[in-house]
């Protein structure tokens, strides 16, 4: 019995002194916060997409129709592509099946698309203008690469100073001295300002260079958010 009662008591002591650790290892005034930075520009890059159709009752006809259409309408657009300025490249390619009240395939309607994208607005409405057999089925505009890397990095830089003098003001009022970095996140997002342009269907051959498409680009916001948790000490 009594050497039973000692084994007790320091197992007793034993699992005191673990809990007490383990409590003392714990994180504590851990605070949780986030910081933006945000940014506006003018958009500086635009993407023209222009389509045509076939329909027939043979596929194989209709598929040739569609290619030989993007060839010469891709040899025309190619020769007033820049790089940076205006990039030419294919854009989707689909054919459906059209159906009769019997369930039948009675038909094929294919269609096709090429893409121009880049910074001179003016050079793709012009170009666009001159495709032929091609109409415009949409068009967007947002922040070129180069734009949209230099303005992140600035905005990057506003969130985590904000986040930075965020902490301290929070460990300050808490009355504490200072506070360390537990855990960070940095996210990144570009917005639209106004609404977003819809898709539109016009014909191409009244964009012609003494009246091209009207456009004129908005505005985008680039967000860089800094999230994470502090301790204060």
């Amino acid at each position: 019995m009594r050497r039973l009662g000692v084994a007790l008591w320091v197992s007793l002591g034993l699992l005191t002194g673990m809990a007490f650790a383990q409590s003392a290892a714990e994180p504590h005034n851990l605070v949780q916060l986030s910081a933006n930075g945000t940014l506006e520009a003018q958009q500086d890059f635009l993407t023209l997409n222009l389509g045509t159709s076939r329909d027939g009752s043979d596929a194989a006809a209709v598929q040739t129709q569609l290619r030989q259409a993007l060839d010469h309408a891709l040899s025309e657009l190619k020769k007033t592509a820049q790089p940076g300025a205006m990039d030419v490249r294919s854009g989707s390619f689909s054919m459906r099946p059209r159906y009769g009240n019997d369930g039948r395939i009675t038909g094929w309607s294919g269609s096709a698309e090429i893409v121009l994208e880049g910074s001179d607005f003016a050079r793709i409405a012009a170009a666009a203008g001159r495709a032929p057999g091609m109409v415009v089925v949409g068009l967007g505009f947002g922040l070129s690469r180069q734009a949209r890397a230099q303005l992140e990095a600035q905005a990057q830089t506003l969130a985590i100073n904000a986040f930075k003098a965020r902490a301290g003001e929070i460990a300050h009022g808490f009355g504490f001295s200072d506070y360390s970095l537990r855990e960070v996140n940095v996210g990144l997002a570009e917005q639209p300002l106004g609404p977003m342009p819809r898709p539109m269907m016009m014909a191409a051959k009244s964009m012609v260079a003494d009246a091209p498409l009207p456009m004129e680009s908005g505005k985008s916001l680039v967000v860089v958010t800094v999230s994470g948790t502090i301790q204060l000490k």
